[in-house]
């Protein structure tokens, strides 16, 4: 029995030698167990070297990237969260702008959207590094997120963000002494949450100019830690020439430089780049001005139109009216509800009350037709019999006055006919003599309605060209 014990032990321990061990020239792999891995020695001479495949992988560089760059910055050895110069004077940064495109301005919502480019530049000895060729080194985004960089932010925009199509559009380049520059793509996009700082004043609209602003401020740092300013003044501004506005001129790009006052923190540096806009008029001349015109000349064709013809007149009055109603509504149905009056509303309003007055004075010359043949009618009741002179239906469509002393004694007149005919002559003699309406029993009626419509053949023309010519030279 026991003699089976001991040839069993002494089995064992000779299967776990010659498993753990490996022959000359070969070297044992801790991770696998009872495999050997031959390695064949380089004699002096030869050209020929073997080997591992383990050894042939090349290294990954994205892995040794971050590695290398902060060995060479030493970034490991300095506090990144302090600005550079900590308790010393302001650091002083840079900026330059690369606007590249412009548009999507609301008059609705008072904003407008820009897409830029922004650099920054500032100096921090902290990321010197030595350098025999005296180059800069330039890295992404990855390295943007280990150091100091200036807290900017736009003031009053709504929404703003990066592009990061494939990856953050960030650069960050470190020269040997230090000097950093900082550069980002950005859009900037007044639409979403914020209230925009672009107020327009409409009260020339649409013969208006707009200037707007996009501010940038530092949001943790006052003057006395960072001082921002325009690296080449005007020039750091600088714009693509391919930029165009649907409904605006671009006038003018510049740049200015403010202090901004917070009682809570203090005084912060904050730069402005300034645009001015010139809104093209054409569009708004073809679709509200030229149809208001219109309306109002189609207006005074009833002038034109006999005063008999109602179903003629009146129909072409309130189609007028309801047209610039639509107009006018149309309008205002695009733009801000602002407590002003805008110049489109002088002209709308001004051209609405033209086409009211015309259909106003058809008003008046009805009614006056109709009260001047009442009046005719009971005064032809009245009159004695004239035949063999004028009929009735002849007669002149006014009356004028006659002398008091004949038409008081009318009544006690004798009853002879030649006087009754002398009577009527006389009456339409004076009639053709005067011409014009005075007061009297009768001839209060006395009014010639066509005069009405003649008279506004001329003067609605009239007045409406002295208002265009003053509004247009007011705001043109």
């Amino acid at each position: 029995m026991h003699t089976d014990v001991m040839l069993l032990s002494l089995l064992l321990w000779t299967g776990a030698m010659s498993g753990g061990t490996c022959q000359r020239g070969e070297a044992a792999q801790p991770h696998r167990q009872g495999r050997c891995r031959r390695e064949i020695p380089v004699t002096e001479g030869s050209s020929r070297k073997v080997v591992s495949p383990m050894t042939k992988r090349s290294p990954d560089k994205t892995k040794a990237w971050g590695t290398k760059s902060e060995h060479l910055l030493r970034i490991q050895e300095h506090d990144f969260t302090m600005r550079p110069g900590f308790g010393g004077p302001a650091v002083s940064v840079g900026v330059d702008v690369q606007v590249e495109s412009l548009d999507a301005i609301s008059e609705v919502d008072m904003d407008f959207t820009m897409t830029l480019y922004l650099r920054h530049y500032w100096k921090d000895a902290r990321l010197a590094f030595k350098s025999n060729n005296n180059l800069s080194m330039t890295f992404d985004g990855r390295l943007v997120k280990k150091i100091w960089v200036p807290d900017m932010f736009f003031v009053h925009s709504k929404r703003s963000f990066t592009h990061d199509t494939t990856t953050d559009n960030v650069m960050l380049r470190v020269y040997p002494d230090g000097k950093v520059l900082y550069s980002l793509r950005l859009v900037l996009c007044c639409r979403v949450t914020v209230t925009s700082m672009c107020s327009m004043d409409l009260s020339r609209f649409p013969l208006d100019t707009q200037t707007c602003s996009l501010e940038i401020e530092s949001y943790a740092y006052t003057d006395d830690d960072l001082m921002l300013y325009w690296k080449k003044g005007n020039r750091s501004l600088n714009t693509d020439e391919k930029i165009s506005l649907s409904q605006f001129l671009i006038q003018e790009f510049h740049t200015t430089t403010k202090l901004a006052f917070y009682s809570s923190t203090g005084w912060y540096n904050r730069l402005y780049i300034n645009f001015t806009l010139r809104r093209h008029v054409f569009f708004f001349l073809l679709q509200t001005y030229f149809p208001a015109t219109l309306m109002v000349m189609l207006s005074w064709v009833s002038f034109w139109i006999d005063r008999r013809a109602v179903p003629a007149r009146v129909p072409l009055g309130i189609t007028t009216v309801l047209t610039m109603s639509t107009i006018i509504t149309g309008v205002n149905a695009s733009m801000p509800r602002v407590s002003y009056i805008k110049a489109v509303d002088i002209y709308l309003w001004v051209s609405f009350v033209f086409v009211f007055l015309s259909v106003i004075e058809y008003a008046a010359v009805n009614y006056l037709s109709t009260l001047q043949e009442r009046k005719e009618r009971a005064l032809r009741e009245r009159m004695p019999c004239t035949c063999g002179l004028v009929h009735p239906g002849t007669m002149s469509a006014s009356y004028s006055e006659v002398d008091a002393n004949t038409t008081g004694n009318y009544g006690s007149m004798p009853r002879n006919g030649v006087k009754r005919e002398r009577m009527l002559v006389q009456l339409m003699e004076n009639d053709q003599i005067t011409g014009h309406v005075s007061s009297g029993t009768y001839s209060s009626a006395a009014i010639d309605t066509h005069a009405i419509d003649k008279y506004s053949r001329v003067m609605f023309p009239g007045s409406y060209i002295l208002f265009n010519f003053i509004y247009w030279s007011i705001y043109s």
